[in-house]
């Protein structure tokens, strides 16, 4: 039975990671790539005011799940590293990811589970990623090995209302970008387990099945 889970938990995410590749070539299209990332840069920065948050200068941030616009677009000023196993799509068929653009930020191609970082960093940011991995379980236990002695992480995902639905959604693969269908007490106990204290969880915004929540913790 294990081996039968194991299996279809690696053809979910593979399957996964195709149909998210196959979105952002259809989302992006027709959007032009300035404005685009000009757009995502001005939200970044209004996602960061919501959490109560503020980058110092320098600070040492890891983007784990960034995608081809993720939060390293509006860090400028901070030492980043980028994580996302799609990067090399990304930078071979999409205009508005462009590597050489951002030579202050340092690209990984990598499943966030395979990540061996060093504890160097101040802040993590997991933002709309941890429900696209295998095993968000081992994802999170990397990235809190990268994480600094009294370091945050700000996680964000899309989380489940309704038991049923989530049963269902488990079973069958009805959200196919999503191979993690939690809900927001799992993703507290995902963190408890790794040893994160939750300072802060609110609702970024509202939907009829999924909450997309925003979890706030620290190693403290």
């Amino acid at each position: 039975m294990k081996k039968y889970l194991s299996r279809f938990s690696s053809w979910r995410w593979q399957l996964a990671q195709w149909a998210e590749w196959r979105w952002w070539r259809w989302y992006l299209k027709h959007k032009h790539p300035e404005e685009y990332l000009s757009a995502k840069s001005a939200y970044w920065n209004r996602f960061l005011d919501q959490c109560g948050v503020w980058l110092p200068p320098g600070a040492a941030v890891l983007d784990a799940g960034c995608g081809p616009a993720g939060i390293f677009i509006a860090c400028p000023d901070q030492q980043v590293t980028a994580v996302d196993p799609l990067l090399p799509l990304y930078a071979q068929h999409l205009t508005h990811f462009r590597p050489e653009a951002y030579p202050k930020v340092h690209f990984i191609a990598s499943p966030l589970e395979n990540l061996e970082l060093q504890p160097d960093f101040q802040w993590v940011f997991c933002l709309n990623a941890i429900n696209h991995t295998r095993d968000p379980h081992r994802a999170l236990e990397s990235m809190c090995a990268a994480m600094q002695p009294g370091a945050t992480l700000v996680l964000s995902t899309d989380t489940h209302k309704y038991p049923v639905l989530q049963w269902i959604f488990q079973v069958l693969p009805g959200d196919i970008l999503h191979p993690q269908q939690l809900h927001r007490r799992d993703y507290e106990q995902l963190l408890h387990r790794n040893g994160l204290n939750i300072h802060s969880v609110f609702v970024a915004r509202k939907g009829l099945i999924f909450d997309y929540t925003v979890f706030i913790a620290g190693l403290d």
